[in-house]
């Protein structure tokens, strides 16, 4: 599903301007994608799409209690990601809990942190947050440098 995450990135320049899903399931297909990968990518997809976030405010004292469930299938070190984004002001807090929701969504017991990292490229996508290069190439490429495209 990753792969077909980092597909739709790279092939559409905004994610609102995709095909249908009918039409998009079959562009995928084309591409070679497994058809239980894309309709799981599809349904993720609907999941983003239909997240709706109030964006609220937190004092700078204000700290996130992760539960049992976010810490182990998480981990330390995609936890450890989202506070250094939130501390840099790359995410908001409304925005660190859809990526957190967005990554629990993965049909995984245990996210690597380069799949987690796709996740919050996507989720920054989907939101028109200004990408910058740097974060973008940092978002892509897996923990021995090699990019994940």
């Amino acid at each position: 599903m990753i792969d077909i995450l980092v597909y739709l990135f790279e092939n559409y320049q905004d994610l609102d301007a995709q095909p249908g899903s009918e039409a998009l399931a079959q562009s995928l297909t084309e591409a070679g994608f497994d058809d239980g990968e894309i309709s799981f990518a599809l349904d993720w997809l609907d999941g983003l799409h239909s997240s709706q976030i109030a964006d609220f405010v937190c004092s700078p004292r204000s700290l996130r209690i992760y539960t049992e469930e976010e810490r182990r299938r998480l981990g330390s070190e995609c936890l450890d990601f989202v506070i250094f984004l939130e501390q840099a002001g790359v995410i908001t807090p409304a925005l660190r809990e859809l990526i957190i929701d967005r990554g629990l969504a993965l049909d995984e017991d245990e996210v690597p942190i380069d799949k987690f990292k796709v996740i919050v490229l996507i989720v920054l996508w989907s939101r028109d947050q200004d990408l910058e290069p740097l974060i973008v190439e940092e978002l892509l490429s897996s923990p021995d440098d090699t990019p994940l495209h």
